[in-house]
């Protein structure tokens, strides 16, 4: 273990959890995770691996065959996971904020009919918010769900889906507005709908598409996607919770402890590029010594080292919170707000440590160079973050009279 980002009060079955899943992260990952990803090349070895592992059942309930572990153990878990690739802890990432959904807010026919397999990695998860053109404007969706008998019938179009391809249970967010009068306020008439299909692309069931994978600058290896609804019929029973008008705040509930996740990814990702950078700045040698010798490279490797503390310290504080039962919005907003944005700088500092191989495919820095700035947007931008802080700020500090 290294002498950053150390978490004190772990338990002795964390310990080992953390532990193994280090090794798996150091043996199994990090040797293939550059070849992977400049093929865009989905890791199913590795995810086969995290199955065995356990991993996707982390925070699953013992009774339904999970480990039953803290949203904590979950984090420390996905900081390493994301040390080694964070597109790895993506796919985990979707899975697990479905479970969690599931666990707080379904039916206990629901729960009985995924939980075990979803723990199992059986039945694996993706949630669907976003659409073409609101981006984080949630209340703007315009994907509809209409009761028709037993069913609802779903249109509409979402985009930004991790696991799109790979998933079998979708959880999409639709406007709904059975027993919901004109005027009722736009997050009071959205729900939750639980969309089971099969993993592929094209028409994975009858009004269900998945056009293909997104290219995208980095985080590759994942499959994102967009997902079009044209008349998708789901059983009624399919509402998440069984209630109409509650999908925005189990959403909300999900996108919070996803947060906590996006910021472990942060943690990780600047853990490994410091990693690389002070490794890098003791071998390459200029003007007859190691680089890590003069102080302007010093300098950046205190900043860097003090940046990956700082962050992993808060991610770690606002899982506590969250895993205590108190609300942890603002903890989880800065968290996500500070790893996301230290990060960048530090694979930035350690790209510039890295000089022109940096700029070179054959250096693990270029990936992560690539990694990083999904952070700055990944479940809510940072602006999104400064508001919801903001806001809750002036809650707590509103002056009276």
């Amino acid at each position: 273990m290294t002498r950053l980002a150390q978490t004190a009060g772990l338990n002795d079955v964390q310990r080992e959890i953390l532990s193994t899943v280090r090794d798996f992260v150091d043996k199994e990952i990090i040797p293939v995770a550059t070849g992977l990803e400049h093929r865009d090349e989905y890791p199913t070895e590795i995810v086969e691996g995290l199955k065995e592992l356990g991993l996707f059942g982390l925070m699953i309930p013992e009774e339904y065959g999970g480990l039953g572990e803290s949203l904590l153990t979950y984090a420390l878990c996905v900081e390493e996971i994301a040390r080694g690739w964070m597109s790895v802890s993506g796919i985990i990432n979707t899975h697990f904020i479905v479970a969690y959904m599931l666990k707080q807010h379904g039916t206990q026919e629901q729960r009985d009919a995924f939980l075990p397999r979803m723990a199992l990695g059986e039945v694996r998860g993706a949630f669907s918010m976003s659409e073409p053109a609101l981006g984080s404007d949630v209340s703007a969706i315009t994907s509809k769900g209409v009761r028709e008998g037993d069913e609802y019938v779903l249109n509409g179009q979402k985009m930004w889906l991790t696991n799109g391809g790979t998933s079998t249970l979708v959880a999409v967010l639709c406007r709904s507005d059975e027993g919901h009068p004109e005027g009722t306020a736009p997050h009071r008439s959205m729900t939750t709908f639980l969309v089971e299909k099969e993993p592929g692309f094209g028409e994975v069931r009858p009004g269900l598409t998945i056009p293909g994978k997104i290219d995208k600058m980095g985080y590759k290896g994942v499959d994102t996607t967009e997902l079009i609804m044209d008349d998708l019929r789901i059983p009624a029973n399919r509402v998440l919770g069984g209630v109409t008008g509650r999908g925005f705040y189990q959403m909300m509930d999900g996108v919070e402890v996803g947060r906590v996740n996006v910021a472990a990814r942060g943690c990780g990702v600047a853990q490994r590029a410091f990693e690389l950078g002070v490794s890098y700045a003791q071998q390459r040698h200029t003007f007859g010594k190691p680089i890590a010798q003069h102080q302007a490279i010093q300098f950046k490797l205190a900043e860097m080292a003090t940046k990956v503390e700082a962050a992993h310290a808060m991610m770690v504080n606002a899982a506590r919170k969250k895993d205590s039962g108190e609300r942890n919005d603002l903890e989880a907003g800065m968290a996500k707000y500070l790893a996301s944005e230290y990060c960048k700088e530090v694979v930035e500092d350690a790209f510039r440590i890295h000089g022109g191989y940096g700029f070179s495919k054959e250096y693990e820095i270029e990936r992560l160079y690539r990694e990083a700035p999904m952070l700055l947007i990944g479940e809510g931008t940072a602006e999104i973050q400064k508001m919801i802080i903001g806001r809750r700020l002036l809650e707590e500090y509103r002056i009276q009279g």
